[in-house]
């Protein structure tokens, strides 16, 4: 089995405001390009200069920020990687953009019917997913996986993965946390954040 590193993107001003960002590009902010140094840091004691390892990003601002960032800091050519459409973040459709609050206020039936099965709800607009939508596209990529990868994703997917691996239903997995300051080593099913 193949060794990843899966590596969030750090942190952006949407992050700290709690507003739904999905698939707009979204910088990430002070403290984010701070996390991602600190990642590449770690990877660069971990894995040298990476040789042999693939390294794939969701093709968002702040995630390719992020890997650019960690890759420096390894001592690798920031752009010497490549992006791949099913790491991105869930698409949020009508709600990118929003608070949950105004989320609430604009869609108050889609707003009741997400917080009756959240994994199902497809969220409206023309890249609205559910999260059931977002595992498959996630899982699709894990298992084409064939040599030892540094992905950059968001916590979405990083969610769907954990979910998949260590057997979780839908309402365990929202309880995960994936923090933006560390780095997930995944090695078949055993996981170590780093």
């Amino acid at each position: 089995m193949p060794v990843i590193y899966l590596v969030r993107h750090g942190e952006t001003d949407w992050n700290v405001e709690r507003r739904t960002q999905g698939h707009l590009d979204v910088p990430i902010n002070e403290k984010g390009r701070a996390q991602a140094a600190r990642n590449g840091r770690l990877l660069r004691e971990l894995l040298g200069d990476g040789a042999g390892f693939d390294f794939v990003a969701s093709p968002l601002l702040r995630t390719r920020q992020t890997m650019e960032i960690v890759r420096a800091e390894m001592g690798l050519s920031p752009a010497s990687y490549r992006t791949d459409d099913r790491l991105k973040e869930i698409g949020r459709g009508l709600w990118q953009g929003h608070l949950w609050p105004e989320v609430r206020a604009l869609y108050p039936d889609d707003a009741r019917a997400y917080e009756q099965d959240w994994w199902n709800f497809r969220t409206p607009g023309d890249n609205g997913e559910s999260f059931a939508m977002l595992n498959a596209r996630v899982l699709a990529w894990l298992g084409q996986v064939d040599r030892d990868t540094v992905a950059v994703t968001h916590g979405g997917p990083m969610r769907c993965i954990r979910r998949h691996l260590l057997g979780l239903t839908a309402a365990e997995s929202l309880e995960l946390h994936n923090p933006q300051d560390q780095v997930l080593r995944m090695e078949g099913r055993e996981l170590t954040w780093l």
